[in-house]
């Protein structure tokens, strides 16, 4: 279904249709425990941070964009800071094209949180910055994808190839 990239009132009333079927690949995120605490390695920032659920979803991706989708490491982005607006903003992540510009803008929530229209809004204003031609919202069991056909979105059922 089409909609406009700049047309916010509208975008809550986008029924999504086609949902992305994401394989996760058998590898799992690093777990390891201190002082009673859970903590979760990410592959991109090479740290480890508390395992929260949004930060369990991001790493279980970041696993799918490049163990099953082959994206390469050194192109993505983790929890970097944007401006959207007057306020400072973190994306969770960036896929940069091999022209080093932002491919993919993925916007990641924990499993417990429905994806909607207020989540497609988040990334999109994101995007006001970024550009990126591809938009992605994950809950971890539920993925949209988007493409941007020059004046609007449309969903896609797949996300695309590194190329």
């Amino acid at each position: 279904m089409p909609f406009s990239s700049k047309s916010s009132a509208s975008i809550y009333q986008v029924i999504f249709v086609d949902m992305i079927n994401v394989v996760y690949p058998p590898l799992k995120p690093r777990i390891k425990v201190e002082a009673g605490r859970e903590f979760i390695f990410c592959l991109i920032r090479k740290r480890w941070f508390s395992v929260t659920p949004e930060e369990w979803v991001r790493q279980n991706f970041l696993l799918y964009f490049t163990e099953v989708l082959h994206y390469s490491k050194s192109m993505i982005a983790v929890e970097k800071q944007i401006r959207v607006g007057e306020m400072e903003k973190r994306f969770d992540i960036v896929v940069y094209g091999k022209d080093t510009r932002p491919w993919i803008v993925t916007e990641c929530k924990e499993s417990s949180v429905n994806l909607s229209g207020a989540t497609l809004q988040q990334v999109l204003r994101y995007n006001i910055h970024l550009t990126a031609p591809y938009l992605c919202i994950t809950n971890g069991n539920y993925t949209l994808g988007f493409k941007n056909e020059g004046d609007h979105f449309v969903e896609i059922s797949h996300l695309p190839d590194p190329g």
